[in-house]
């Protein structure tokens, strides 16, 4: 759970929220336990900033869970449960999370940088984007990051006045930082570890701006100076942090969508920004998280399909000797595709990386398949041939059935085999089952029609190839 809240949250507030987030959620029959944290770490790899909450929940066994209850209904239920003004929700898996975060920085399915120079430009198209999306039926949340929605505080020392009190700027900037920033005065040693002992004004003496200007400095005369009498503080807003893309500033918006068609909503916001969002000259709009992996893939796959199967081509080739028999092979490929396609269909499964995979590796099973009859079907027309009974197209009919009949059985075997394999991946709840699913579907849907693609297919194709012969023969 990774929900967002606006720019300018205090810690303490961060911290009520995170504690009022953990109860709701732990509130659940299905949640065992749950852990969240909110800020960064002490590192410069986790440069979170205080508006995002991360909470790790452990799930109870699925053994205990309702009847027909998935993941996604839980998360249907939670995200009703956690609604609180201003925080913009956001579930998903640990792993991918990280992942897709080193990878694009984005932590939802979709999101989108806008780049350019201007912050307050790009926040206002920003909230834009996010009040067109918000409203779609397949977009779970949607968040415009604040780039400029920061509260600082401004102390712009005058320096007539200060010369006028006899203090100098670097008099006035030490204790400034001593008595708001703190100052390391000494270490606390436990163990090994070092922590540094910082010192500075309690927090009801520096929450509000009459405070501060109240903050005494010691002039060299021997009298206090306060600080409003010195330098002019007041709040302005900025950039709580500065995101930079290919040199250019960015601001980010996060999309998370109830629909596993990210291809298709994208392409449907594409056209949605375009006619309702005017996108000044030198911003630049870029579709990263999920659908950055997707424009990758695509890319990759157009090159590995192609080498896929002018490598089956090859070994075709190889095997017959003969161009024509692995055309003939190639030709019954593409029909293989149609279970596939069928069994995605009814699985409401959408295009992928992980279904690429899949009908990349049906291709060569389809082709062995048919190998094993045409090879069979050479067999029987060259001892026809040779034993002299190949005089008409009746006898080349039922040398082909000959062959194909001897072949019906190791074929539905085979494909049996490789669907009983891979049922289990099918019907399977485990985890990373769903990436497999999307492999084993094109494969399990294709045998079925390679199997009658191959048994009805290759003999007609064949025959219609030696017909010529035959006839030539005849006359």
């Amino acid at each position: 759970y990774m929900p967002t809240t606006p720019p300018g949250i205090s810690i303490t507030k961060a911290k009520e929220l995170l504690q009022q987030t953990d109860k709701l959620i732990a509130s659940h029959p299905q949640v065992a336990h749950t852990l969240g944290k909110i800020g960064r770490a002490d590192t410069s790899t986790d440069p979170a900033p205080l508006s995002m909450i991360e909470t790790t929940i452990t799930l109870t066994d699925k053994k205990e869970w309702p009847k027909g209850k998935t993941i996604e209904d839980i998360i249907k239920e939670l995200d009703e449960m956690v609604q609180f003004p201003g925080l913009t929700n956001s579930w998903t898996m640990p792993i991918k999370t990280r992942i897709d975060m080193l990878a694009t920085g984005i932590k939802t399915p979709v999101g989108i940088k806008l780049m350019g120079e201007d912050l307050n430009q790009l926040s206002e198209i920003g909230e834009q984007i996010e009040a067109l999306l918000r409203p779609l039926p397949d977009v779970l949340s949607a968040y415009s990051e604040r780039v400029t929605g920061g509260n600082f505080i401004d102390i712009d020392i005058d320096r007539e006045r200060a010369a006028h009190e006899g203090l100098l700027v670097g008099d006035i900037q030490d204790v400034i930082k001593s008595a708001l920033g703190g100052m390391n005065v000494s270490w606390a040693v436990e163990g090994l570890e070092r922590y540094p002992i910082s010192v500075r004004y309690p927090r009801e003496l520096r929450n509000n701006i009459e405070k501060l200007e109240r903050l005494t400095i010691t002039s060299p005369k021997g009298y206090a100076v306060p600080l409003g009498q010195v330098a002019d503080i007041k709040i302005v807003k900025g950039p709580p942090m500065i995101k930079s893309e290919n040199a250019r500033r960015t601001a980010w918006i996060y999309v998370d969508l109830k629909t596993s068609d990210v291809g298709g909503f994208v392409k449907m916001a594409k056209e949605l920004i375009a006619k309702n969002v005017n996108i000044p000259d030198g911003v630049s709009v870029v579709w990263s998280g999920q659908f950055e992996y997707m424009q990758r893939a695509a890319k990759r796959l157009k090159i590995v399909v192609p080498i896929t199967l002018a490598l089956i081509f090859l070994i075709l080739f190889m095997n017959f000797k003969n161009i024509t028999e692995s055309l003939i092979m190639m030709i019954t490929v593409p029909f293989a595709l149609v279970g596939g396609i069928w069994l995605m269909y009814f699985a409401d499964y959408n295009f992928s990386v992980a279904v690429g995979v899949g009908f990349i590796a049906l291709a060569g099973l389809a082709a062995e398949n048919g190998v094993v009859l045409l090879v069979y079907l050479d067999e029987a027309f060259n001892r026809w041939k040779s034993a002299g009974k190949l005089n008409t197209l009746t006898d080349l009919k039922t040398a082909i059935m000959e062959g194909s009949a001897e072949r019906v059985r190791p074929i539905l075997m085979t494909v049996a085999t490789d669907i009983i394999g891979l049922l289990p991946i099918m019907f399977g709840t485990s985890t990373g089952i769903r990436v497999m699913k999307r492999i084993a579907a094109p494969m399990v849907g294709g045998l079925v029609s390679s199997a009658i693609m191959t048994l009805v297919l290759l003999p007609t194709i064949y025959y219609l190839w030696k017909r010529g012969s035959i006839k030539k023969r005849s006359n």
